[in-house]
């Protein structure tokens, strides 16, 4: 893998020009449906405050996501934690709103292991299920990150979205399909990948880089509509299927919180550990 330094003050043979800055921070307080870009993250050990706090389960108490219901990406969730009032809004303009209150504790099929989940009492599992059209249940797991705490934090640049564009033959790709918590500038493409096993410092927080993301069929999917619009794993296998990565077909990095603090748009993004 090749990579360039971010604390570089001048252009380097990655292409790599200070400052590196911090772009966009994407969140969804329900795994699985629409991100929203905000101006600021707390960020901890369990990722961002307010970030995948709920997550949807089937009639088998299995998790869901895009994969398995795509339309779920059409749906719009906000939560207020200071009053703990969680919304959705669905595609044909009703809002299912109310003070969020947990009930009995479940456990839930969360990708490959179990966890325990409390279930939420409201009216939301049944505007879910009947607006999507199948039985579905809404609950708050004891971590909703695909890769647990070694995962709290997601990282790409927008280079690596317009290699990817470029790859497509097209002008640009929506960065959310691929559900990144932070999004950077600054950096040749891909240079992320050579992060990995390093410290970054993001804003006020730091990150210990534990891997790459590899990509499944969800990014394939319109991040608004949920339909196949893309086939990001084809374009992603024509370049970077030999990429010496942690998980195959790589496009970013994850890795842990070691250090809590703020996130910004335009907050620096340096590497902490020489």
């Amino acid at each position: 893998m090749t990579g360039a330094d971010p604390t570089s003050d001048r252009p380097t043979g990655g292409g790599v020009t200070e400052p590196v800055r911090v772009t966009t921070l994407s969140v969804t307080p329900v795994k699985a449906m629409r991100i929203r870009a905000v101006d600021s993250i707390e960020l901890g050990p369990l990722g961002a405050d307010g970030d995948r706090t709920f997550c949807v389960i089937d009639e088998r108490d299995r998790m869901v996501n895009g994969k398995t219901v795509d339309t779920l990406q059409t749906v719009i969730a906000s939560y207020d934690a200071e009053a703990r009032e969680l919304g959705l809004e669905f595609p044909d303009g009703t809002v299912t709103r109310a003070p969020v209150a947990l009930g009995k504790t479940l456990s839930i099929r969360f990708f490959s292991h179990r966890c325990n989940a409390q279930e939420l009492e409201g009216p939301w599992s049944k505007a879910l299920s009947d607006q999507l059209r199948r039985s579905l249940r809404l609950v708050a797991p004891e971590i909703g990150l695909d890769r647990g705490r070694q995962g709290a934090a997601s990282l790409i640049s927008q280079a690596s979205v317009q290699r990817l564009a470029e790859q497509a033959g097209e002008a640009t790709v929506d960065a959310r399909r691929f559900r990144m918590l932070i999004e950077i500038d600054g950096v040749a493409p891909h240079a992320e990948d050579a992060w990995v096993g390093r410290q970054v410092r993001v804003g006020d927080a730091l990150l210990a880089v534990k891997g790459h993301v590899g990509r499944c069929l969800i990014t394939s999917l319109d991040p608004e509509t949920g339909q196949v619009t893309l086939p990001t794993l084809d374009l992603l296998g024509a370049y970077r299927r030999e990429v010496d990565s942690t998980e195959p077909l790589p496009f970013g990095i994850h890795g842990a919180v070691i250090e809590p603090g703020t996130v910004r748009i335009g907050d620096a993004v340096t590497l902490a550990d020489g």
